[in-house]
């Protein structure tokens, strides 16, 4: 089943589905009765794009939660189409009566997964005081002028004052993805305004794996040194902390000019030896 796309600006979404009729009730009958007996899924299409309308009113109750519009009517029409899937049409009422209860649950469900990566909202009475609090918070506040205590919000809910001021803490500090987009058509996003001078990721990719390679050819090419010339390389030129050529000289009780020169013939071999002459060296260096 084509719905139609959610891209674009809501008005012009609204324009395509507003063109689809508002079915009477023979009509949804004998398209739900054809749907249901029959498997059609061209009277299932009429059923969901006839009430797309009513989607789009319901997800805009949600709107405060920080949720893309767009995201909201998505979820909305899933629940619609499985609504469509559970509608008895012999029970006397119509679709969307019955189908509202399935596009506010997968709303609600779609918002309480992206709140936050801790779990929320897993028992009803969570969920409820999820959706219920702040609304309650305002309502009581109207009457008292003044900011409710927890215990008046769990009373006018119905549940434990400790599980208001959990849920209170909660839904006042909510994960911030930096990918999320700021403006309602996904173009910017966080991460837009973070300031980063170093390498990004391809180019870091590239770096390590041109380092590999050349690490792997000069490993290759130490075989060509004798047992001098690799320790001199290995802990002079090679390492973090590099020997003195005074240090080295003292360890093979020879002077220093002589592991100057050891060096120097140590990396013509290798510059001989490597294929790639100009990287290798750049990692090499020479030092004195």
């Amino acid at each position: 089943m084509k719905l139609p796309a959610i891209a674009g600006t809501l008005e012009v979404y609204m324009a395509e589905i507003n063109r689809f009729p508002v079915l009477s009730v023979e009509e949804e009958f004998r398209y739900a009765i054809d749907w249901q007996k029959n498997g059609n899924m061209e009277s299932a299409e009429k059923l969901v794009v006839s009430n797309l309308r009513f989607v789009v009113k319901i997800a805009h109750e949600y709107r405060n939660y920080g949720v893309k519009l767009a995201d909201l009517i998505q979820e909305g029409n899933i629940g619609l189409m499985h609504a469509i899937k559970k509608f008895d049409p012999y029970k006397g009422y119509r679709l969307i009566s019955y189908a509202v209860w399935w596009i506010r649950a997968y709303i609600q469900n779609y918002i309480i997964k992206t709140w936050s990566l801790v779990k929320i909202g897993t028992t009803q009475a969570q969920r409820k005081l999820f959706f219920k609090l702040n609304q309650t918070k305002k309502d009581i506040q109207a009457l008292s002028l003044k900011n409710p205590e927890f215990r008046e919000i769990a009373d006018s809910l119905g549940v434990r004052e400790d599980e208001v001021e959990e849920m209170d803490v909660r839904m006042s500090n909510r994960d911030l993805s930096l990918d999320m987009a700021i403006s309602e058509d996904g173009g910017t996003s966080h991460m837009d305004y973070l300031t980063y001078t170093g390498e990004d990721q391809e180019t870091a990719l590239i770096r390590k794996q041109e380092t590999e390679m050349v690490q792997k050819n000069i490993s290759g090419a130490l075989s060509v040194l004798n047992e001098k010339e690799m320790y001199i390389i290995l802990h002079r030129v090679m390492a973090d902390d590099p020997k003195t050529l005074q240090e080295i000289g003292d360890f093979y009780h020879i002077t220093r000019e002589r592991a100057r020169q050891i060096e120097k013939q140590a990396l013509k071999k290798l510059r001989l030896a490597l294929p790639y002459l100009g990287e290798e060296q750049k990692l090499l260096g020479t030092g004195n």
